[in-house]
């Protein structure tokens, strides 16, 4: 049988510098050209949110979307809306790049919903740049 997903958008802005302490200056310039700027720059990040639907036979319904937007809102929103990513905890030993923004959020929300329900995680940066991680079926915090 196969599998029908709900696929959600959510907006928060926020600012990073993409930098590493692994990195002379110089080097860290190079890496990552204007995106190193001291100064930060900042972004207005797209979230897709995507999570199985019931299956309609008498399954379990999971997560309702009042019940996902408010997850989200929460977890992700709340937390990254308007700040600074780079004083973010998650991000001390870490680069604020999208790559480790998409599995963070995923790690974020994998552990609210009922198992196997999250599917998929994308971020959109700008027009060029997405980010997307679909992580383990099997890991969640519900039965």
């Amino acid at each position: 049988m196969g599998t029908t997903s709900i696929i959600r958008r959510y907006r928060f802005c926020a600012a990073h510098r993409l930098h590493t302490e692994h990195l002379s200056a110089e080097e860290n310039r190079t890496v990552f050209g204007k995106c190193n700027n001291p100064n930060g720059h900042g972004h207005n990040y797209v979230v897709l949110v995507t999570i199985a639907c019931a299956d309609g036979a008498g399954g379990s319904r999971g997560v309702s979307l009042d019940e996902l937007d408010r997850i989200v809102m929460d977890r992700i929103i709340a937390r990254f809306d308007h700040h600074d990513l780079n004083l973010d905890p998650e991000f001390v030993s870490k680069t604020t790049t999208g790559e480790n923004l998409v599995l963070l959020i995923w790690d974020l929300l994998v552990t609210q919903l009922p198992a196997g329900q999250l599917q998929k995680v994308g971020v959109i940066e700008t027009r060029d740049n997405y980010f997307e991680y679909t992580g383990s079926a099997s890991v969640g915090a519900h039965s």
